[in-house]
């Protein structure tokens, strides 16, 4: 039996330390957050380790790209917002001029 690769993700902060807190505080099994967040076992279990020793959860740097990551996304929602905004007044402005052109 092949077991299937989960792919490296980006995690948020506040993400990990909710699946810490599920595991100290809940008295969960890491095996069972793990599961339950469809994540590997090996890296929740390692930030457990580290919420344990006092550690941060994430590095400086990883901290940085995802908020590079947030403000992209942030951004290009903006800018699909207003291009749907643009599509429907050219929409209705073809509309209204079909309805002149009769």
């Amino acid at each position: 039996m092949m077991r299937s690769r989960i792919s490296k993700r980006a995690y948020t902060v506040q993400y990990r330390e909710e699946a810490v807190r599920q595991v100290i505080e809940g008295g969960r099994t890491t095996a069972d957050v793990a599961r339950s967040l469809d994540m590997s076992e090996k890296t929740l279990a390692n930030w457990v380790r580290r919420a344990r020793s006092g550690r941060q959860l994430v590095t400086r740097g990883a901290e940085l790209r995802i908020d590079e990551a947030q403000a992209e996304l942030s951004r290009l929602r903006t800018e699909n917002e207003q291009l749907r905004m643009d599509v429907e007044i050219l929409k209705r402005a073809a509309a209204y001029f079909a309805k002149t052109s009769r």
